[in-house]
């Protein structure tokens, strides 16, 4: 363990140059005397690392002092290779880069642990985006990225969900983010932390400006908070319905994170009895898919909703026509 804390420690310091004793602690989850014993463990090996006193100061390697690490082990070795679909690196452009290095990776690599690296990259396939979600419209990060990279300003056009039209921004991006297949510029509108969903940028200017961020904030952080927010949104209603057990498994894919209370996995009867929190009465209508294997049992506004919905899909259907069944194609 204090062997790859050392590594860790030297490759922290080889990349991020002065670095406090604090957030070296932190990083590696050790106390900040441990990190002052294992500097010294570091030099009395050779290593040119020194420590500078002081409000400004922290763990530094000479300039100059760089070290070819290839001792990987197995497990860090198959880790490496098994890496997210490479739709999220074509959005970025690095889908060549990627290959690049994995190829110079594997040339690196102990000999004894290329075959299960090459291995894993074979039988180990991630892909971020949802069952049945569709084709996606094409997103242009160019811009978004080449602002967050630059620490630069943008103006966007942007279109939120369910706007008539789009508004005009002026952000200050902390970076991106994608999930579930989807891209997100993460940053701040007068410096309050906002999502822009990247697909429904209409226009982004790089600006001029310089980026205004938070002072001490990072992307982590933002993005915590906002997704957190997102979590958290009240519910403006809570509905009682029952499933039956037909339908109980689909049921809880499509609607489980919903649910205001863990339910069982697999129902005790022939119904199992649900309460669901939505923003408004409206989410309910996905349930009409589900036909007689969903009831909605209340509140009393939910239930009208429901069948005021279902009686317009019969009348658009004739259900409720006398002749409906010897009626023949609409002309």
């Amino acid at each position: 363990m204090k062997s790859d804390r050392l590594l860790s420690l030297l490759l922290l310091l080889q990349t991020r140059g002065l670095v406090p004793a604090s957030e070296l602690a932190g990083r590696l989850d050790v106390s900040v005397r441990t990190i002052y014993r294992d500097v010294e463990a570091l030099s009395a090996s050779g290593v040119p690392v020194y420590a500078e006193r002081g409000r400004h100061g922290g763990i530094a390697l000479l300039p100059g002092y760089r070290t070819d690490v290839t001792g990987l082990t197995a497990d860090e070795s198959r880790a490496l290779f098994v890496l997210a679909a490479q739709g999220a690196h074509a959005a970025l452009g690095l889908d060549q880069a990627l290959g690049s290095a994995l190829r110079k990776v594997m040339a690196a690599l102990p000999a004894p642990h290329r075959p299960a690296a090459e291995l894993t990259s074979r039988r180990i396939l991630v892909d971020p985006d949802r069952w049945m979600s569709g084709p996606r419209p094409d997103v242009d990060l160019d811009v978004l990225n080449r602002a967050v990279f630059a620490d630069r300003r943008l103006a966007l056009r942007y279109r939120s969900s369910g706007a008539p039209a789009p508004k005009a921004y002026t952000v200050d991006p902390y970076g991106l983010v994608v999930k579930a297949g989807v891209w997100y510029l993460v940053a701040d509108h007068r410096a309050e932390p906002r999502l822009f969903r990247a697909d429904r940028v209409q226009r982004a200017d790089l600006l001029d400006e310089p980026v205004l961020r938070r002072p001490g904030v990072e992307l982590a952080v933002v993005w915590q908070e906002l997704r957190a927010r997102v979590e958290r949104r009240p519910a403006g209603v809570t509905v009682t319905a029952r499933v039956h057990r037909d339908r109980y498994d689909r049921f809880l894919r499509l609607h489980g994170d919903r649910l205001t209370a863990p339910v069982p996995p697999r129902p005790a009867g022939e119904w199992t009895t649900v309460e669901l929190a939505l923003t408004e009465l409206g989410d309910l209508r996905p349930l009409l898919a589900f036909g007689p294997s969903v009831e909605v049992l209340g509140p009393p506004a939910a239930r009208t909703l429901i069948a005021e919905v279902a009686a317009e899909t019969a009348a658009l259907y004739g259900v409720d026509r006398p002749d409906a069944g010897d009626a023949g194609p609409a002309s």
